[in-house]
């Protein structure tokens, strides 16, 4: 068992953890960062990266083979048994869907990254369950960084194996680490020759971790000393789930996914030979962050597949079910979610697609372009589920197999949404998504001016933050509010021309108030989430409009004019909730929201409780009873049902 006795880490222990995780550098430029920096830089993203033709050429078989087999995937069946059955995973591992990025030379298929999320889009849009295998063997579990940072003999070694379908799984979540990896309890201790590390430690929510073959396992190795204070060392290790000691100690279940293979698993006494660390030691958060950076763009394109689906039905249902005399999507609150939907679904794969090709042509920087995309997609994509749960109504709530008990096709709406939920968690939770990028969006303005406005630092270090920002701040302050941006006109764009003079100055607004922000709050303000996370939401929104709007551009120049239309409406909205942060940038009720939750939380307000059931019988699950097996509401039925 891990020791959980150890003392949890310090607010300053877990910042200086996650901090020395980040790059701290840029050396390539990226579009979302000159956009919380105040800057439109629409010459990176326009004219939109093209498609790759000839990989869209080599990517066709097998996204033929992947669509043939979906269509014969009985996902309503994988949902009430909870499991995918082998020969399904067989076939996946036949036609090389375990080893789609995987170089040809190691016998995997050798796609794009692009081709790579247009196949999980493809699976997303029929099976949740599915997507979680594929995707969690391949964007975040061994293969990424194996490609990233791998030793040629690690890819010899490993990536033959994978590219034939060895499932793989990522390895970090603990009890108490999973966002905040300061807490991490799982260690890795080297050997007396050094030769190999003995692995001990649990991990929580390994997605494939019941099945996985292979495991990227994130351990801490012993401290080292950095100016004179012991820092963290956190090691990524490959573990073949072969070795003695690796132990699944419990499949776990949720509330959608219910084939997903997730698992409690343990590492008693594992011992790992010193060649299986990827990269080098204590370079694991790092190593887990520039994967994410990649792995992070395969979520916005299955929730973009997820909306394609929604809007499908919707669009059918909008027209056959007659309601007072006329269709129900003719209703103005019904035909208003319609276009919304639509709108969203093509801003959510215009995002999608734009950060894939600018990582795919390289000389970019996606980091923060990967990550709005995920926060962007998934709560986009969630109002899009929602929405298509009320059109349906009553049949959206039923479930598939009971449609088709009656009659009815088995549109499966209330799968979708349990099945769906989990992406506003996992890979980074919103409010995770929000911080990183908040955090990212004043780290120039930080490494410049955090010492003018921090109380504690003295004399010598204002002056000399002064004299260095201030070459900076006396020419990017002044262009915040008048520039030559302003001149242009975007006339290449048409309709939508108005769209990017709105996007040109509202980021010149963004840039001067996060620095506004800034200079008022000082280093209280990695406390002001409330004002960071609308400033993030609306450098997402700037993001998102300026995606559609390249896209639509791009398409319609290729004749699929409509798209303007999605574009321009997409936008409108858009706007409406932008001007509605700015309004409240600065939280008027903040203050008040804060002190509330705390009185909550002190229990001051526990009498609002006063009437429900008993705090250790929640939801019909009683108290386990030591020693006594644990009864709920399945087992009392089945007991009923034997009797």
């Amino acid at each position: 068992m891990t020791d959980q006795s150890q003392a949890l880490a310090t607010e300053k222990e877990a910042r200086d953890v996650a901090e020395s995780a980040r790059e701290t550098e840029w050396e390539h430029p990226s579009f979302a960062r000159e956009l919380f920096l105040g800057r439109f830089r629409l010459d990176l993203i326009h004219p939109h990266p093209p498609n790759d033709d000839a990989e869209e050429a080599r990517a066709k078989p097998f996204m033929d083979k992947l669509k043939t087999f979906l269509d014969r995937v009985d996902s309503a069946e994988i949902d009430r048994t909870g499991e995918i059955p082998e020969p399904l995973v067989q076939e996946l591992r036949d036609m090389g869907a375990f080893g789609i990025k995987i170089p040809k030379e190691y016998g995997g298929l050798g796609l794009s990254q692009m081709s790579y999320i247009r196949a999980m889009e493809l699976v997303t849009s029929k099976d949740g369950s599915l997507v979680a295998l594929l995707s969690a063997s391949q964007s975040i579990g061994v293969p990424q960084p194996l490609k990233l940072f791998g030793t040629d003999e690690q890819k010899k070694k490993f990536f033959p194996r994978l590219a034939k379908g060895a499932i793989s799984a990522f390895a970090l979540t603990e009890v108490d680490a999973g966002s905040d990896p300061a807490n991490l309890r799982t260690t890795a201790t080297p050997t007396e020759d050094g030769e190999h590390f003995i692995i001990n430690g649990e991990k929580l929510w390994c997605t494939n971790g019941t099945r996985a073959e292979l495991f990227v396992v994130m351990a801490r190795t012993p401290d080292k000393q950095v100016k004179g204070k012991n820092a963290k060392q956190i090691t990524a290790f490959i573990v073949d789930a072969s070795m003695p000691g690796v132990e699944v100690v419990h499949r776990l279940h949720f509330m959608g996914l219910k084939a997903i293979e997730n698992g409690l698993i343990r590492f008693s006494n594992v011992k790992v030979p010193r060649e299986n660390i990827l990269w080098a030691e204590g370079k694991g958060l790092k190593l887990a962050l520039v994967t994410l950076n990649t792995g992070r763009l395969t979520i916005p394109a299955g929730c973009a597949g997820a909306g394609k689906t929604m809007l499908r039905i919707v669009r059918k249902w909008g027209m056959e079910r007659v309601q007072w005399g006329q269709p129900v999507g003719k209703h103005e609150a019904v035909a208003q979610k319609i276009a919304r939907m639509a709108a969203n679904t093509f801003a959510m794969e215009a995002i999608a697609e734009l950060s894939a090709a600018l990582y795919e042509k390289g000389g970019y920087d996606i980091r923060l372009e990967a990550a709005l995309a995920k926060l962007y997609n998934t709560e986009a994509g969630w109002k899009i589920i929602d929405d298509t749960m009320q059109i349906r109504g009553g049949r959206g709530y039923e479930t598939a197999i009971s449609l088709a008990s009656r009659g009815e096709a088995p549109i499966a709406v209330e799968r979708a949404m349990r099945d769906y939920r989990i992406n506003l968690i996992f890979e980074g939770s919103s409010e995770i998504m929000r911080l990183f990028i908040a955090r990212e969006a004043v780290d120039h303005h930080f490494k410049l001016a955090f010492n003018i406005v921090n109380p504690d630092s003295t004399m010598k270090e204002r002056l000399t933050a002064m004299a260095k920002s201030a070459p900076f701040y006396l020419t990017w302050y002044p262009t915040r509010f008048v520039s030559a941006g302003r001149l242009k006109t975007f006339g290449e764009f048409g309709n939508l021309a108005t769209h990017l003079r709105y996007i040109e100055r509202t980021t010149r607004h963004l840039g001067r108030s996060i620095f506004h922000a800034m200079v008022r709050y000082g280093p209280k303000l990695e406390r002001k989430q409330a004002v960071l996370f609308r400033a993030v939401d609306i450098g997402a929104e700037l993001f998102a409009m300026s995606a559609s709007c390249v896209r639509a551009q791009m398409l319609a120049a290729k004749g699929q004019k409509e798209a303007i239309a999605l574009a321009d409406t997409f936008c409108r909205e858009a706007r409406l909730r932008i001007d509605e942060h700015f309004r409240n940038l600065f939280g008027p009720n903040d203050e008040n929201l804060y002190k509330l939750a705390m009185s909550v939380l002190k229990g001051e307000h526990a009498w609002l409780e006063r009437g429900i059931a008993a705090e250790n019988s929640e939801m019909g699950i009683d108290s386990p009873v030591p020693g006594a097996p644990r009864v709920g509401v399945s087992e009392i039925k089945e007991m009923a049902g034997a009797v």
